[in-house]
């Protein structure tokens, strides 16, 4: 009876484990956009609920970071100019604003989506390596128990960059994150999948 309790934490774990991931779902890029310059500077900048300072300063700084990885000129939107700056400026001023920090490209990163799913678990477990009295007489009694819900979180995330000079969207990719253990862990896990994706997009240079 230990051991299969052992074995059951074990599946749980594998389950679980399993279930809390990040990836992308999919991405285009513009037939006209050229791989991106290693002396060029990309400004990352997310869009999430005001609330969610935090989880936006992680999506961006772990953004910033795995594109510096790879050799870029990265920089944080909120770090450069804080929480409110853009808040109450009109297209022409951002634009000028960004114009005249050099920035070349810039990276949105949006919330689309977050939301919470609900689950039922019954009380029994359909695995079993035993004999079948051993087995029926261990679940039996189980059968009628009654079962729970577990409650799992959802993000849907989109990413654009865009070329400062032109104005041209060069690439967009699609995402889900789900039921990550923390938002850390999810901004990580995002932006070495993003980061990934523009590389099997050749939109950045080898190293």
């Amino acid at each position: 009876m230990k051991k299969l309790g052992l074995i059951m934490a074990g599946f749980a774990m594998i389950v679980m484990a399993a279930c809390s991931s990040t990836k992308v779902t999919s991405s285009w890029r513009s037939n006209d956009a050229q791989q991106l310059q290693k002396d060029n500077k990309i400004m990352v900048m997310a869009l999430v609920p005001q609330r969610d300072r935090t989880l936006r300063s992680q999506m961006e700084n772990y953004t910033v970071s795995e594109l510096r990885r790879k050799g870029y000129n990265a920089v944080s939107a909120l770090q450069t100019y804080g929480p409110n700056d853009m808040a109450k400026m009109n297209e022409k001023q951002v634009l000028k604003q960004l114009q005249g920090s050099d920035v070349n490209q810039i990276m949105t990163i949006v919330m689309l989506d977050k939301g919470r799913e609900r689950n039922f678990v019954p009380s029994y477990s359909p695995y079993g390596y035993y004999g079948f009295w051993p087995y029926y007489s261990m679940w039996s009694s189980r059968m009628y128990a009654p079962g729970y819900y577990t409650y799992n979180t959802k993000y849907q995330w989109e990413a654009n960059l865009y070329d400062m000079k032109s104005g041209q969207m060069l690439y967009s990719v699609q995402s889900q994150s789900f039921d990550p253990p923390t938002t850390e862990r999810m901004a990580v896990l995002y932006a070495q999948q993003v980061v990934k994706d523009m590389a099997k997009q050749q939109l950045l240079a080898k190293q």
